[in-house]
């Protein structure tokens, strides 16, 4: 990142005021809340939330998380890849400690999906060419209720760096063969 800003403050000082100016805009509009979402999320998550983009899809039986780089960054891309797949497998298990160190215990929908029970919630792990996703499915509407609830908070907390608009992970499939149970 320093080699691209001393080549760009080379060719253009003007040109990096105007990009140092616009990231610095972005975030001094983000509340309190969201700094502090910010700096909890990079105690657990190991990629950069500047350099990536959070996407929460909701479907009718659950929701599509996806975390994908804002420009072609491969080490980013592995950094995703491997926190959203160990992620996963804790969140099958039933451990929901990160969104709780990160959001707060008391995040919307956070204690339904702790208290699901086995067999209830169907998550799913995938990479994606730019990061990767997880796919959420419940057949009960407590648990889909839940999870569009933790979706909202997450779209709300995580600000700027985040998105319910399908497209901006550009690989975004409702469908990843998630058998019925």
């Amino acid at each position: 990142m320093k080699r691209h800003l001393y080549a760009a403050a080379a060719a253009s000082p003007i040109l990096l005021l105007g990009t140092l100016a616009l990231a610095a805009s972005a975030r001094a509009n983000d509340t309190p809340r969201q700094m502090d979402v910010s700096r909890r999320g990079a105690d657990v998550m190991p990629f950069s939330l500047a350099a990536t983009t959070h996407v929460f899809s909701k479907t009718a039986d659950g929701g599509i998380q996806q975390v994908v780089t804002k420009t072609h960054d491969p080490k980013q891309v592995t950094l995703i890849r491997e926190h959203l797949s160990a992620i996963a497998q804790r969140f099958s298990a039933g451990d929901f400690g990160a969104p709780g160190q990160i959001h707060g215990a008391d995040m919307p929908g956070l204690a339904a999906l702790r208290a699901a029970k086995p067999g209830e919630l169907d998550i799913r792990y995938r990479d994606l060419p730019n990061g990767g996703e997880i796919a959420y499915r419940s057949k009960h509407g407590r648990l889909v209720a839940a999870l569009h609830q933790w979706f909202d908070a997450q779209l709300s907390d995580h600000g700027h760096d985040a998105t319910d608009k399908q497209d901006a992970g550009m690989t975004h499939h409702h469908s990843m063969d998630m058998p019925t149970k």
